[in-house]
């Protein structure tokens, strides 16, 4: 049964978290171009040795005189929407995506509206089972974790089904996801979980929840260890999607894929993170309408690809 609520969510603002350094060094002003461009050098000293027998402390500005040179902002939206026009979207197809490179920050996002999430709710249900755990101060039972292991390496779907339960269905992920700061995903009605509805930008920020750091998550170390371990080890039947950008560096992914019976079309999405010349990325691919599964993996791929060349 399709799930008439669809909560949208305006597409994140790129943004950039730069790192600040900061040095004892010796500034010297060599002065500007015809364009008015100043070149600022630094010159680290060494021991007690002079840096230039002509130098004088008279010759040398203050820290405080030289004015800080601007540095240019990045429209990392626009660059994504030049990047997807290498991605062919089939008629009656729509993809969504969410992109940050977790060391500078640097985010983008393509594509609007909910999607259903299909099986990558999987990891959103695993992860407020982790948060309630945390909250009543025990460990998961043997149970909960082999339906853990089943519902996140090999996408068990009875598994999901019994978790999803345990959480409280609907309302209880729906109290998780508020504390994660998930604001335009609505839990699926009954046992449907797969028609849980969702967006890119969502699912980036459930993926920042489970591979941030005690600053940044409401998850506990040790639970984000464990849902990382698990998104490490997909059954080699389901290692697609957003693991075709990494390197071979490392992934940690999870996919879900959902034929819709009203319209025999494809949902298809793909969560997780992967590792491109030694950076780390987080990414979250959503699509509807493909007419095949493998289609829709074609069209998550090409947009994971698509995503992290924006930010490079």
């Amino acid at each position: 049964m399709e799930s008439p609520r669809a909560t949208r969510r305006r597409a994140r603002p790129s943004r950039v978290r730069p790192l600040l350094y900061t040095a004892l060094a010796a500034v010297t002003v060599l002065g500007g171009t015809a364009a008015g461009t100043v070149y600022v050098k630094a010159q680290a000293h060494s021991g007690a040795a002079d840096v230039s027998s002509a130098a004088t402390a008279a010759d040398s500005p203050s820290l405080e005189s030289v004015e800080p040179v601007a540095q240019p902002t990045v429209d990392y939206d626009a660059r994504l929407t030049k990047a997807m026009k290498s991605v062919s979207v089939p008629d009656g197809a729509a993809v969504s995506v969410a992109v940050l490179d977790v060391s500078s920050g640097a985010n983008a996002s393509y594509g609007k509206g909910a999607f259903d999430t299909a099986s990558i709710v999987k990891v959103d249900i695993l992860a407020t089972l982790l948060l309630q755990a945390q909250d009543a101060g025990r460990h998961l039972t043997a149970a909960e974790k082999s339906y853990a292991t089943s519902m996140i390496e090999n996408s068990d779907n009875a598994s999901a089904t019994a978790l999803w339960d345990r959480i409280g269905k609907a309302g209880g992920l729906d109290a998780a996801n508020k504390r994660f700061g998930l604001t335009g995903t609505e839990g699926g009605a009954g046992v449907l979980w797969g028609l849980t509805q969702t967006t890119a930008a969502d699912q980036l920020t459930l993926l920042e929840q489970v591979f941030g750091t005690n600053s940044t998550s409401k998850l506990s170390a040790a639970s984000r260890a464990y849902l990382q371990g698990l998104m490490g080890q997909i059954a080699s039947d389901q290692q697609w999607g957003v693991s075709a950008a990494d390197d071979g560096s490392g992934w940690a992914l999870k996919n879900g894929w959902l034929p819709r019976s009203t319209t025999n079309l494809w949902d298809v999405n793909s969560i997780g993170r992967v590792t491109t010349n030694g950076r780390h990325y987080l990414v979250a691919v959503v699509s509807k309408g493909n007419a095949t599964q493998a289609k829709g993996i074609t069209l998550v791929e090409s947009t994971a690809k698509a995503a992290i060349a924006a930010l490079r």
